[in-house]
């Protein structure tokens, strides 16, 4: 188990050494949350990070990363446990066939229980409390939101035939939102907020630099700079990090050296996900833009 970081500068090679290159407000408020032992709640579009810093995280910790994906009709029982029906329906018959009546309480035990992610991120965990990644909250319900209350403020859940469970020691928690619909306000106040941005030109260069190293020099800056100037036109979905660091190793496993037009339309699924803005930036327009990338990498 590593210790944590107790400066910003420490935050920030913590990451580095990770290959995930943060901001400086970014490692400020990562250091807060892990020195406050706060959650952490991060909002932005898709594909600039937000879920890769709870991963990152983990591993530069040595802790246990637990994950709870949401999505529509998430309820408590999905997210912290389940009973399972099946294994005490055995234990009932089992119990008759031997002619014993298997009671209720004996059915309702931790022998029993399906444990879920929020249940186990208050487990005690091997080096240290785990990581948790509550993962776009914005695609869950309102009562999901109301749910979570409770075991962001007080670290703890609620079986109701088991009781409370809180956790020895609080899990760091890392809630992220794609801003899809305004999460509420009393779940905001029980974290430390940020707003995960695209980065820019110098920025994302050096995330690409990290993460894809055997990219030459002037592809990498050819990419960001063509992704930096594709996110100023008017797209359904702009391209985040994640479709520039992919972009770049489609790019390379075609063994090219340079962009091209040619090359922008044959692979721009990697960049872009919806086909009118592929329509769109196909053909001519990737020349133009790509022109004037030239002319600003030149000047």
């Amino acid at each position: 188990m590593t210790v944590l970081p107790d400066t910003i500068d420490a935050v920030e090679a913590l990451l580095a050494r990770e290959g995930y290159v943060a901001a400086r407000s970014l490692a400020c408020v990562v250091f807060l949350a892990l020195r406050l032992g706060k959650p952490l709640f991060l909002e932005g579009e898709a594909g600039v990070g937000k879920t890769e810093i709870a991963k990152v995280l983990a591993q530069a910790l040595g802790r246990r990363l637990i994950r709870l994906q949401c999505h529509e009709g998430l309820d408590a029982a999905s997210a912290v446990a389940e009973w399972n029906f099946a294994a005490q329906m055995i234990a009932i018959r089992a119990g008759e066939a031997a002619g014993m009546a298997e009671g209720r309480a004996s059915l309702f035990t931790e022998d029993y229980l399906i444990e879920r992610p929020l249940l186990a991120a208050m487990r005690p965990q091997p080096g240290g409390a785990p990581v948790l990644l509550i993962d776009e909250l914005d695609r869950t319900d309102e009562p999901f939101e109301a749910f979570l209350l409770e075991a962001l403020s007080e670290f703890q859940v609620t079986i109701p035939e088991l009781g409370t469970i809180r956790a020895p020691e609080p899990p760091i928690v890392i809630l992220t939102s794609n801003r899809t619909r305004e999460v509420h306000d009393a779940l905001k106040r029980r974290c430390l907020y940020h707003w995960v941005d695209y980065p820019g030109y110098e920025r994302e260069l050096e995330i690409l630099n990290a993460r894809v190293p055997q990219a030459a020099a002037e592809l990498s800056r050819q990419v960001v700079a063509f992704v930096q100037r594709l996110r100023g036109e008017d797209l359904f979905k702009k391209p985040g990090v994640a479709e520039t660091i992919d972009w770049a190793k489609c790019l390379l496993a075609l063994d090219v050296v340079t962009l091209s037009p040619e090359v922008i339309a044959d692979t721009l699924g990697a960049l872009l996900k919806y086909q009118d803005d592929i329509q769109k930036i196909s053909g001519h327009e990737a020349g133009r833009l790509l022109d004037e990338v030239r002319k600003g990498l030149a000047a």
